[in-house]
């Protein structure tokens, strides 16, 4: 009510002993101008006692009021500019030379919008008291616009700030620096998205920039003005490190929750981030600049640019940008290993956040691709950074096994292969390897069970890609085989994840009748002489398959998917190892009655819960080796009854070659299961190739 008054209020007597009060304020509540004054500025008040001195004071007219107008947004001014809200707050100097610029300048000040914009705009020489008032002008406008009160024409004043910097250059001044922050933020806020500054003018705001010690003197916290340093290549390529290591260190908002959503699901992202997005869709080579500074920024600078990059390239699954991150990691990896030799440990603190991104871009290609010549560089980099790690140096290992577990599995087996030599030439990670190994038996160990499940998945799959490779082996790797089977056969509690792995390192070893040129299987300690009947499994024991097969039970109970997956794999290599010198033990392994308890311990689910491709090869198993007591004739009919009536398209692939694994050894049982098996084995094989 008091604001509506004062605009149709004609008697500058009032007005006058309005802004008194107002004036007074600030001195008698002092611990509450801080609140005061961005209220009186969020409720134009710069705006109402501009157009009240440009009513009632031009000239010599009404100096009383002009001097309570003045002294009013003199210390609205001060204060608004000593708690800064999207800025860091001014030195002393600065403030003491900001306040004799407007005690001298606000005086002087008595003209409308317009006429400020023309006066701003001014090309011809400006002199030292008017260039105060220009200062004076740019500052008023600087602090409504930071209050959103955009009392003036955004275009005009675009304008008007350009031709304030060409005359500035012209006249070779440099502003004060709360001066040129105000007009950079002004400058970037009104520009238009169709707009492009001129080059005389990109250049002026160039070589202000490089006189200044650093940018947080002039930065103010806005998406437009990080587009403004990102928009021009002149800026970009000189400020633009600088710049967006200032606006995430200002910047609130997080992706930590966005992160785990998926992208099915996309929340609304904040204002600021989704435009540093538009801004790296538009410009991509501005990851490089990210990916500098997740390396070289601290800590928590580095993690929210790393956050904000995850959640990116999740979003923009379209935007290719592996090759550029890729290669510009090279360089970083290249550059840190020259400069601190057998210690990148010791580099940065950041440098297990950048790797955790190049996991992120590897994860990212679906299908598989060859390997370039930047892949092969940078795997050859990796294995030598993780080389000259210790077990310890968990945070580089971690995101470093990962980058190499999926490099060697997301491409052609004729990358595959050249991958798997270029790893196997590494001396220094296979010995590292064997270390980390060696510590799973351990007691008390420190590592993280993510990072040894990690080395025992790397193991197997350099082990299986050498021996189908006939790779050369520059190093061998021990594994004591007695602490291996003990590990499945007494397995560490909450530990699905490293048992699986290890299931997976044996699964290969069984795989290649344990005759790996890469792994070296070694006894714990002295031995006793194998009895004549282990003879045939050696390097098992009889006692040992047997414990072992108690063991894989054990865990499949668990029902853990990804646990059920493994024991399940091994099995089956398990039982093709003990086929191949003994049919009968290998039968004696199938034909257990706890097999029976184990297979409806699955099946306890009812409906169709044997279409789970665990169950469904675990049933291949047993009737494959002709396990009548564990899977009889009718319940095998029964299995092939329910297949008949579900729909194979809702099933997954691994499903259905599972179903179909199980189909084929059909016949062997005598054909006298009445369901034409043929027929769904036929309908699995078209699922399986992609026909409807």
């Amino acid at each position: 009510m008091v604001m509506k008054h004062l605009e149709q209020a004609t008697h500058p007597a009032l007005m006058e002993v309005f802004l008194s009060i107002l004036h007074s304020l600030f001195v008698i509540v002092p611990h509450m101008k801080e609140k005061f004054s961005k209220k009186l500025a969020a409720s134009s008040f710069i705006r109402l006692t501009l157009e009240l001195k440009a009513r009632f004071c031009s000239g010599l007219s009404h100096s009383a009021l002009n001097q309570v107008c003045s002294s009013f947004l003199y210390y609205l001014c001060i204060s608004l500019l000593s708690t800064p809200e999207k800025t860091g707050p001014p030195s002393q100097e600065e403030l003491s030379a900001v306040s004799e610029l407007l005690q001298h300048g606000l005086p002087q000040i008595s003209s409308r919008s317009p006429e400020s914009l023309d006066f701003l705009s001014d090309c011809q020489y400006v002199e030292g008291s008017a260039r105060q008032r220009q200062y004076c002008i740019l500052l008023l406008f600087y602090l409504a616009y930071i209050h959103e009160d955009r009392f003036v024409s955004e275009a005009e004043l675009f304008v008007a700030v350009q031709n304030f910097f060409l005359s500035l250059q012209n006249q070779g001044e440099r502003p004060p620096l709360v001066v040129f922050r105000a007009s950079i933020y002004l400058l970037a806020v009104c520009q238009d998205k169709d707009d492009a500054l001129d080059e005389a003018v990109v250049s002026a705001i160039r070589k202000f920039l490089e006189g200044i010690p650093d940018l947080h003197l002039i930065y103010t916290h806005h998406p437009l003005l990080l587009r403004l340093f990102l928009l021009y290549p002149e800026l970009m390529s000189r400020f633009g490190h600088r710049v967006l290591e200032l606006w995430f260190s200002w910047e609130e908002s997080s992706c930590e929750d966005l992160d785990a959503v998926p992208s099915a699901g996309q929340p609304t992202l904040p204002a600021s981030l989704a435009a540093l997005f538009h801004i790296l869709r538009s410009s991509p080579s501005i990851l490089l600049i990210l990916l500098d500074l997740i390396y070289s920024s601290p800590v928590d600078i580095a993690h929210k640019v790393l956050m904000v990059l995850r959640t990116f390239l999740r979003r923009n699954e379209d935007v290719q940008v592996g090759g550029l991150i890729r290669g510009h990691f090279l360089l970083i990896l290249q550059h840190l290993l020259v400069e601190h030799g057998a210690f990148p440990s010791e580099a940065s603190g950041n440098l297990p956040l950048l790797l955790s991104l190049l996991s992120l871009v590897q994860l990212r290609n679906e299908s598989e691709r060859e390997l370039d010549s930047m892949a092969m560089k940078l795997l050859h980099q990796v294995s030598k950074l993780c080389g000259k790690c210790s077990p310890t140096d968990v945070d580089i290992l971690q995101p470093s096994f990962n980058f190499l577990y999926w490099s060697l599995h997301q491409t052609t087996p004729g990358s595959q292969k050249r991958a798997a030599a270029v790893l196997l030439s590494s001396t220094a990670l296979i010995e590292l390897l064997e270390k980390m190994l060696a510590l799973t038996w351990t007691k008390g160990g420190s590592l993280r069970t993510s990072l040894l499940s990690s080395a025992w998945l790397l193991t197997a799959s350099f082990s299986a890609q050498q021996h189908d490779g006939s790779l050369q082996v520059h190093q061998t790797l021990s594994v004591e085989l007695d602490q291996v089977l003990k590990a499945l056969s007494f397995p560490k509690k909450k530990a699905a994840l490293l048992s699986a792995a290890i299931l997976c390192f044996l699964r290969t070893a069984l795989q290649q009748n344990f005759s790996s040129a890469l792994v070296v299987l070694v006894p714990s300690g002295a031995q006793p002489p194998p009895a004549p009947e282990d003879t045939l499994l050696a390097p098992l024991g009889t006692s040992q398959v047997l414990s072992l097969v108690i063991g894989l039970q054990n865990l499949l109970v668990q029902k853990d998917p990804l646990l059920s997956h493994a024991c399940v794999g091994c099995l089956e290599a398990l039982l093709d190892y003990l086929h191949a010198r003994s049919p009968d033990i290998a039968l004696h392994v199938a034909s257990q009655p706890w097999n029976r308890f184990l297979l409806f311990t699955f099946l306890d689910a009812g409906g169709s819960s044997f279409l789970r491709p665990e169950i469904l090869r675990l049933m291949t198993l047993f009737v494959r080796f002709q396990s009548r007591s564990i899977l009889s004739l009718e319940e095998v009919g029964l299995v092939l009854r329910s297949a008949a009536l579900a729909d194979l398209s809702t099933l997954s692939n691994s499903t259905l070659r599972a179903l179909r694994g199980f189909f084929l050894q059909l016949p062997g049982r005598g054909g006298r299961i009445s369901v034409p098996h043929q027929r769904l084995t036929l309908r699995t094989e078209r699922y399986r190739n992609g026909e409807n």
